[in-house]
């Protein structure tokens, strides 16, 4: 059975998506989803052997569209990050505390620049990690 949902008036400007595969569907749908309050644009099952879910970043004009496809999937390296430039420090701390809330707990960034930045860090369930910028981006100091 397929299931797709998708957006009642599509946006004019796009930016993406860009794609990568979980093999923890379930648990990076609920990360995404209902921990880190990203929307969900469209999301199927079982279509031609794939699911998938749409992620907009953080609206419907930047994409993630995660699939699952078997269990093998690529290990991430600590430098594979999904880097949300959320626009103010009251940004990152709501996220973060709606995460910590939620059982995450903020991360090392391998990467100095996102520490010196205040940037915040967790892992999603495949071990991707997502920085969360209080910055826009090209705006930091």
């Amino acid at each position: 059975m397929t299931h797709v949902r998708r957006l009642a008036t599509p946006p004019r400007r796009r930016r993406g998506p860009f794609a990568r595969p979980t093999a923890n569907f379930d648990a990076v749908v609920h990360f995404y989803g209902d921990d880190l309050g990203l929307p969900i644009l469209a999301h199927w099952l079982n279509h031609d052997g794939y699911d998938g879910v749409v992620f907009g970043l953080p609206d419907a004009r930047v994409q993630m569209e995660l699939l699952r496809h078997g269990d093998r999937i690529p290990e991430p390296h600590p430098e594979n990050q999904l880097v949300l430039y959320l626009g103010t420090p009251e940004a990152v701390r709501s996220a973060t505390r709606r995460l910590v809330d939620r059982g995450h707990r903020p991360v090392p960034a391998a990467n100095p620049y996102w520490t010196a930045h205040r940037a915040v860090c967790f892992e999603d369930p495949d071990g991707w990690v997502v920085v969360l910028v209080p910055e826009v981006f090209g705006q930091g100091s």
